[in-house]
């Protein structure tokens, strides 16, 4: 059994391994697909209405919808937002 990480967090493995910033942009996508998901449902907007609310196709929503696609763009993430009456907020901390 390796042990080299035994004793560090999992940001450090993830660091070790190269892939930190990819996981965490995942991860971020994947609340943000979650957020925009349970607003939808809250607002009762299908796919197909956001789509129209943002004059995109509605393939480009599921896109956006995938938590495992991570290349989704801030403009669309804004848009996408503002379609269903909120505001993207984005911050760098440490």
């Amino acid at each position: 059994m390796d042990k080299k990480h035994i004793g560090n967090d999992f940001d450090d493995f993830l660091r070790d391994e190269g892939i930190l910033d990819e996981a965490e942009a995942v991860a971020t996508k994947r609340v943000i697909a979650y957020q925009l998901a349970q607003e939808m449902e809250r607002a009762n907007i299908s796919q197909s209405e956001l789509a129209r609310r943002m004059k995109t196709s509605r393939s480009s929503v599921e896109r956006l919808l995938d938590p495992a696609n991570p290349s989704v763009t801030l403009v669309t993430l804004e848009r996408a937002a503002s379609a269903i009456g909120k505001r993207l907020k984005v911050q760098l901390t440490t």
